[in-house]
């Protein structure tokens, strides 16, 4: 499922369910494109960035293209304590 992301302003606004699925849908789409999936391909969200096929420059990518959709750092402690997508969403919406 993809959306149309709002601007920053606007995200911090929304209802605590839209805001998460809206990151959720962001954090999907960018590890996708990381890994080269389509739409149609299963993404585990339970499943280690490394595990997942990923590298440690195409993570800092994925990492960077966040930071600017989302208008926040996330620092490389935080993709390490939360070593999966699933993880990650949940650190993004605490």
């Amino acid at each position: 499922m993809s959306h149309d992301f709002p601007a920053v302003e606007e995200l911090n606004h929304l209802p605590e369910y839209e805001r998460r699925e809206l990151i959720e849908d962001l954090v999907v789409q960018e590890f996708r494109s990381a890994l080269f999936m389509t739409d149609r391909e299963e993404f585990a969200l339970d499943v280690g960035f490394f595990d997942l096929g990923l590298t440690s420059l195409r993570l800092s990518e994925v990492k960077l293209s966040l930071e600017r959709k989302l208008g926040r750092e996330i620092s490389t402690a935080a993709l390490f304590g939360h070593p999966t997508a699933g993880q990650l969403i949940d650190h993004l919406c605490a």
